[in-house]
């Protein structure tokens, strides 16, 4: 028996499923195919293989917290580590540092890496796809995995096999007509991005075909350190890592690539129109979701979050409503909604970033309205957790309790608060809010001021180690 160290990569934003995908709460935060998020589903996945490990996690640093509070609600991989990026340097810096993080007792350790925001619906062909792939990794092969195509997909690169497990070639995205004939061949496999390897043989190929980033990648676990239950990589070694993908620095080169070629039930749910095609539909070929009605329409994927979505006479369409936008595409083109995410970007706009739901270590708020000199905010706190000890420069707050128990700190005062009672806290006075109940704590909060932008904190002191 190989022992396995899964390896769950949790960056990126999938800005292909805006709008309900956002840069601080990204694709596999979310729950898009069933009650769970992409990365729980991710995490249940491997948690059923036999003589695993447990996962280790990268994430991006302002994603630490919901992912921990995701995984923490599986209750399935506590043990787990959660490896902290504070900068983004692509696939390949990642996966290195989590192998050096990982190999540091064990190089034949055989890592297992998996994107923590694919859909695989046949566990049991996972499972024996992942049992061959550690035998051949165990053999000193690098390998991956290939999905047996079942059209002439355009939107995926291409694994090309040659004799027995050996790879011959990576393709990029091919037009249709080459496409076509990779799936006529029957020698040309979907490239799935998930990998198995040896701690020491990915270690000798990198320092063959990458050793800067292997390097940079040493140093950044060397130099990092524990922040509570999360391993950060030292930020000024990344940043000195080359910000490439592991096929282009590594798998395109190496001579012991070999595919494990399968068949899933995977889609990388990489557009609203790849995750139309894998979700159950209605009678009239239709995926909705939320508060929906419609009448005459076929083949549409519409989603509604917070409000009524009507749609008469749709054909092949897309609607999405989150609480602060509205997408409408023809289904067919949903990957140019990458296209408005850009100008959201460019124009600096929030919508590309947050949603009017935050989520933060201790709960979330949410924006119910917001005006030049006045905010109004849900704040929601789970049992046991509390804000940080802070005040504002700039504006003044008004908390009324709805739901639950607060322990309220207002200058040199601590007390306790019940439903329906509130309090005041001026500008420039300490303040802080816990949740000392069982339940969850709920509260309405009205902000004036001259400026109510969330940099107008000053944290004296926070359970979380936040410094801003």
């Amino acid at each position: 028996m190989h022992k396995i160290q899964p390896v769950i990569l949790a960056g990126g934003t999938g800005s292909r499923l805006w709008p309900l995908s956002r840069e601080l709460y990204p694709k596999q935060l979310l729950q898009l195919t069933g009650d769970s998020s992409l990365l729980q589903t991710t995490v249940r996945r491997v948690a059923a293989l036999s003589g695993v490990l447990p996962p280790v996690v990268v994430v991006g640093e302002e994603h630490r917290f919901i992912t921990r509070s995701q995984i923490d609600a599986l209750g399935l991989a506590r043990n787990c580590t959660i490896l902290l990026e504070p900068v983004g340097r692509n696939t390949a810096p990642a996966i290195s540092g989590a192998v050096e993080f990982g190999a540091r007792d064990d190089d034949q350790v055989i890592f297992l890496v998996l994107p923590a925001d694919h859909l695989i619906q046949d566990s049991d062909r996972f499972a024996a796809a992942v049992e061959e792939a550690a035998a051949l990794a165990a053999d000193g092969f690098v390998v991956t995995f290939g999905i047996e195509p079942s059209k002439p997909e355009t939107g995926y690169g291409y694994i090309e096999r040659a004799d027995g497990c050996k790879v011959r070639s990576f393709k990029e995205k091919p037009d249709l007509a080459t496409a076509r004939e990779y799936l006529a061949s029957g020698n040309y496999f979907w490239n799935s991005g998930m990998f198995a390897f040896s701690g020491r043989t990915f270690r000798e190929e990198m320092a063959i075909h990458a050793p800067e980033i292997q390097a940079a990648m040493a140093r950044a676990v060397e130099l990092g350190a524990w922040d509570g239950r999360f391993f950060r990589f030292d930020s000024q070694a990344m940043s000195e890592a080359p910000s490439d993908s592991i096929d282009y620095v590594l798998m395109e080169k190496t001579d012991r690539a070999a595919v494990v070629a399968t068949d899933l039930g995977w889609s990388d749910i990489g557009s609203w129109q790849a995750l139309w095609e894998v979700s159950d539909k209605d009678s009239d070929g239709n995926v909705l979701q939320g508060d929906v009605l419609v009448e005459g329409s076929h083949n549409c994927l519409i989603r509604a979050g917070d409000t009524l979505v009507a749609a008469v006479g749709l054909e092949d369409m897309l609607v999405v409503e989150t609480s602060d936008a509205v997408l409408v595409a023809p289904l067919s083109r949903s990957q140019e909604v990458k296209k408005i995410v850009a100008r959201l970007k460019r124009d600096r706009r929030e919508e590309f970033k947050v949603h009017r739901t935050a989520y933060r270590p201790w709960g979330s708020y949410t924006v119910l309205e917001q005006q030049p000199r006045y905010q109004i905010k849900r704040i929601t706190v789970s049992p046991g957790e509390k804000l940080s000890l802070q005040m504002h420069h700039h504006r003044h707050e008004h908390w009324v309790i709805v739901t639950g128990t607060a322990r309220i700190t207002n200058g040199e005062e601590t007390f306790l608060l019940h439903e329906n009672q509130s309090t005041y806290i001026p500008a420039g006075v300490q303040h802080r809010l816990e949740n000392p109940g069982v339940i969850d704590l709920e509260m309405i909060e009205v902000q004036n001021g001259s400026y109510l932008g969330e940099d107008d904190i000053v944290r004296f002191d926070d359970d979380y180690g936040r410094q801003k």
